[in-house]
C-alpha cells in the first residue's frame, strides 16, 4: 500500500502544473482583438499582457507639436499629484495612432525630450492589429490632414487591473481632483 501511495505521489509530482489566469471581464479593453505593441525601448508585447495592474492609457502621434506634448505633460502632472497625495506612480501607456510614421527612434527621442522612461511610462507604436478599435473604445478619434498632421482629441483613460474603464480625463486640461481620487482609490484596492 505504501509503495502504491508513493508511486501515485511521484506521478502527481511529475505532471506539469497548469495555472490558469481568471478570464478577463467582458468589458475589458484587453479583450479587444490582439494588438501587438513595441515601446521606446524596443520591447514588444501584446496589449492584453498588461492586465494585472491599473494604468493610464491614451493615444498620440510623435510629430504632434501641440496637443500630444500637452498630453504627456498632463500625465506628468497627474503623477506629481498622486505622489503628493501619498500614492504610487501610475503605469502609463500611450499608443501612437500614426505607427506608419512613428519609428522606434522617434519614440525614444520623444521620451528623452519629456524626461520619461519605461517601464513606468511606455510610448508605443502598433506592430500588428487595428489601432482604430482601441481608439474607438477609449473615445479617441483622429483624422489625417494633407500636411501629414492629424486633427484629434486627447483623452486619458484610467483602467483597472483587469482593463475596465474607470474614468476619463481630458488631457488638454489640468488634472481633475476626482480623476486623481479615482486613481488613489484604485491603488488602495477599491473597485
Amino acid at each position: 500500500m505504501n509503495k502504491l501511495l508513493l508511486m501515485f505521489c511521484a506521478v502527481c509530482l511529475s505532471l506539469p502544473l497548469v495555472v490558469r489566469a481568471a478570464p478577463l471581464p467582458s468589458d475589458s479593453v484587453y479583450r479587444l482583438p490582439p494588438l501587438m505593441l513595441v515601446d521606446q525601448q524596443g520591447q514588444s508585447f501584446p496589449l492584453a499582457s498588461l492586465a494585472g495592474q491599473p494604468r493610464l492609457i491614451g493615444m498620440f502621434y510623435g510629430s504632434c507639436h501641440m496637443v500630444c506634448p500637452l498630453e504627456i505633460e498632463t500625465v506628468k502632472k497627474i503623477q506629481q499629484q498622486i505622489a503628493r497625495a501619498g500614492g504610487k506612480p501610475m503605469a502609463v501607456l500611450l499608443v501612437s495612432f500614426d505607427s506608419q510614421h512613428d519609428r522606434l527612434s522617434d519614440l525614444r527621442q520623444l521620451a528623452r525630450e519629456h524626461q520619461i522612461s519605461a517601464p513606468l511610462f511606455q510610448l508605443t507604436r502598433v506592430t500588428e492589429g487595428d489601432v482604430g478599435l482601441l481608439g474607438g473604445v477609449l473615445g479617441i478619434s483622429w483624422r489625417a490632414q494633407s500636411d501629414g498632421s492629424f486633427v484629434h482629441n486627447a483623452v486619458l483613460t484610467l483602467l483597472d487591473d483587469q482593463g475596465r474603464i474607470l474614468a476619463h480625463q481630458d488631457a488638454q486640461n489640468p488634472p481633475e481632483a476626482v480623476f486623481i481620487q479615482t486613481i488613489l482609490a484604485q491603488q488602495n484596492g477599491a473597485r
